[in-house]
């Protein structure tokens, strides 16, 4: 018989951020056992090469947009691709898939591609990285602020609230775009399951309406084994992500301030200016690193006393904190979103209250207060809990598991592929 054919879908065939990352990971995983994997995604300078790039759609990129008829139809490809779909099919046709995992297609593939796979009678699975089936804005974040007030079907508060880039126009066509997709049925009819991984989002996303038994909670992985933990301690504290400001990275600058801890800052964004000024103003002991990968990022989480993740928006399930146990050191977390699920109080790390500098300070200064010997144990201790729970083999398991409840007429050869 064949091998299984995955049908992998994103908007980006290029490590772009941590979605792209999940979906290349997750085709290598399925590729590494026998599947024949087939990418979909947009066609883009930065992409990976592909044998199946002929079928990618054209380039969008908004930020490059001249025109009014440019921006006219690009709005028309956000709320609904006809060309996704028309090259999908033709997909299809030259390769019939087991089964379609989509990652992120929000404004380039767009939720069309739904109608055209369930026409195929191919089963449909999502990977839900943000809150996009709550809330049009993707975030449940307005001006910096956690917002819920599309719960209810009330999208029209996109527009109030100009929560998209702060522009009346721009949120406009997101509030578009979610009605014509409502009333599409394009994710609630033509997606069979919802990959959630963490159970707060399963929560939330159940609290504004969705049915309990389409989402699927199946946490994000690591590779541990070839990451070290032999790293000698140093004297900093590190936070690495992008410098946005519901990240909390102002709060972590006070907290460093108050508790008198060195701050090691690894990331670019359109806060640093502001974040660099306010280390000033503070007098907190902060070096920013500017943008770090690989093993040079490894080296700076690994010789810190903590992973600091001061988030203050709904955080889903950030693969920093599994690295971080991963090389064999502790975290520090806000008590938002799917963060303190991925936090074991006092043996892998400490939650702290979001927004709240003192807290963060107290949680520091706690972690700072250890000996080097009790904050590595710690660190070990998450490590463990990855190769138990967030292994690259848990989460492939899982998700053959998934695929086989949805192809039942191939249970037993998916269960194969998957030993």
């Amino acid at each position: 018989m064949d091998a299984p054919r995955l049908l992998a879908i994103n908007n980006y065939f290029y490590r772009r951020g941590g979605a792209e990352a999940v979906f290349f990971d997750h085709m290598a995983l399925f590729a590494e056992i026998g599947w024949d994997v087939v990418p979909f995604a947009m066609q883009h300078d930065g992409n990976e090469p592909s044998a199946w790039s002929d079928y990618f759609i054209s380039e969008i990129e908004y930020g490059n947009q001249h025109g009014a008829l440019t921006k006219a139809m690009h709005a028309a490809k956000v709320i609904y691709s006809l060309e996704a779909q028309r090259k999908l099919s033709r997909l299809i046709e030259a390769a019939p898939p087991t089964i379609a995992h989509a990652h992120n297609v929000y404004h380039h593939l767009s939720p069309a591609i739904f109608s055209t796979l369930k026409a195929a009678s191919v089963p449909v699975v999502m990977t839900a990285h943000d809150l996009k089936l709550g809330c049009p804005a993707y975030k449940m974040l307005s001006r910096g602020v956690v917002c819920e007030k599309c719960k209810g079907g009330r999208v029209h508060n996109v527009i109030l609230n100009r929560c998209v880039k702060d522009s009346f126009a721009v949120s406009g066509i997101v509030f578009v775009e979610t009605m014509v997709h409502r009333l599409l049925g394009l994710y609630r009819d033509k997606v069979d399951r919802f990959v959630v991984p963490s159970r707060f989002y399963r929560e939330k996303l159940i609290e504004w309406g969705w049915p309990a038994e389409k989402l699927v909670y199946i946490p994000n992985f690591v590779d541990a084994s070839h990451l070290r933990t032999d790293w000698a301690e140093r004297d900093h504290f590190v936070y690495a992500g992008r410098l946005a400001p519901e990240k909390g990275i102002a709060t972590l600058i006070r907290a460093a301030a108050v508790s008198r801890q060195t701050l090691v800052i690894a990331g670019t964004g359109p806060e640093e200016a502001a974040l660099r000024a306010l280390a000033r103003d503070t007098g907190a002991d902060v070096s920013f690193a500017g943008y770090v990968s690989g093993e040079d990022l490894h080296g700076l989480i690994g010789g810190a006393k903590a992973l600091v993740l001061p988030s203050e928006w709904y955080e889903n399930a950030p693969i920093s904190i599994l690295e971080a146990y991963a090389l064999g050191r502790p975290v520090i977390g806000s008590a938002i979103g799917g963060i303190p699920e991925m936090i074991k109080e006092g043996e892998t790390g400490y939650a702290a209250e979001a927004g709240s500098p003192e807290s963060l300070a107290h949680a520091m200064l706690t972690v700072a207060s250890l000996s080097a010997a009790d904050r590595a144990a710690m660190g070990m201790r998450g490590r463990e809990w990855v190769l138990a729970e967030f292994s690259a083999t848990r989460y492939r398991q899982r998700m053959l598991d998934l695929y086989a409840a949805l192809v039942s007429s191939d249970i037993g050869d998916m269960r194969r592929h998957g030993t």
